[in-house]
């Protein structure tokens, strides 16, 4: 059995620890609000983007636009976004799981890949995987990621889609639910378009109703690389939302480890001193009776 003083020390160690998981739940707790709200104010516009790409591939407008049009893949690129830190729960291991599992998937299919990290977890973990090319590494990008960076990463897969390098563009992020429900998904980036529903009612009046001038295709030129871009900027905000929610949970089911460890660690010890002093009072007692 530890001694008292064994003990508290490491009653003393995980009060520390404790301090450090309670203000990583804090900073993760910031963090998720404000990418939360972030996630929250661009879903109408990429709800609407989908609607108006279900709308114009139903009426035959998007088949010969060259972000568009699918042909047999043999090629594929993925984009792969992960976090550039831990003690995030099941943030990391999840959504590189559900990229392995495509790369297995396009293997025994006979499809090349191509990869783009973004997250330094993502690179450290496709840097050691066998046969897979990095044709790009993205790591510490802000919250909301804008610019040059972004930017590039969305100019990439179109021109390689437009100049048929690849044939498939996907994107394996983790998709944001509730702040305690995260989803590791993939998603089709290119070709465009989202797959048109059997029930056209589903599709909401206003895009339906709306006039396209000068033409639906013309519409379809002008704002085509905005309503991929949005899709894949969601991405990025969900997969940034999901991993503060992930961490910030983490953190707290680590706080409150700590707290109950702390409970069992003060109650042996208590229990330590009290068999010492019990152990002190036999020995005083032993010792007047030898005496007597």
């Amino acid at each position: 059995m530890a001694s008292t003083q064994q003990l508290k020390s490491r009653i003393r160690s995980v009060k520390n620890t404790k301090q450090i998981t309670k203000a990583m739940q804090m900073v993760a707790a910031s963090k998720m609000r404000r990418a939360q709200d972030a996630t929250k104010a661009s879903k109408p516009y990429t709800s609407s983007a989908d609607d108006l790409l279900a709308y114009l591939s139903s009426q035959g407008v998007t088949d010969n636009h060259p972000l568009f049009r699918k042909r047999a893949i043999k090629s594929r690129l993925i984009i792969v976004i992960a976090a550039d830190k831990g003690l995030a729960g099941a943030y990391n291991s999840s959504v590189l799981k559900k990229y392995v599992e495509l790369l297995k998937r396009d293997d025994d299919r006979g499809i090349n890949n191509l990869t783009i990290t973004v997250g330094r977890k993502a690179s450290q973990f496709a840097s050691r995987l066998k046969d897979t090319e990095i044709i790009g590494t993205y790591d510490d990008l802000p919250d909301k990621p804008e610019g040059v960076t972004f930017h590039t990463i969305l100019n990439t897969a179109c021109d390689m889609y437009r100049n048929k390098e690849v044939d498939a563009v996907t994107v394996v992020y983790t998709n944001f639910v509730t702040s305690i429900t995260q989803e590791a998904s993939r998603m089709r980036l290119l070709p465009a378009g989202t797959p048109v529903d059997s029930d056209p009612a589903k599709i909401p009046d206003n895009i339906q109703d709306a006039r396209y001038e000068p033409s639906p295709a013309e519409v379809l030129d002008a704002v085509a690389y905005r309503l991929v871009g949005a899709e894949l900027y969601q991405a990025f905000l969900d997969a940034r939302a999901s991993e503060h929610s992930m961490r910030m949970m983490a953190m707290k089911n680590a706080t409150d480890n700590a707290s109950d460890l702390v409970d069992d660690l003060t109650l042996a010890m208590n229990k330590a001193r009290q068999g010492a002093i019990t152990q002190e009072l036999a020995e005083i007692s032993g010792g007047v009776e030898a005496m007597d």
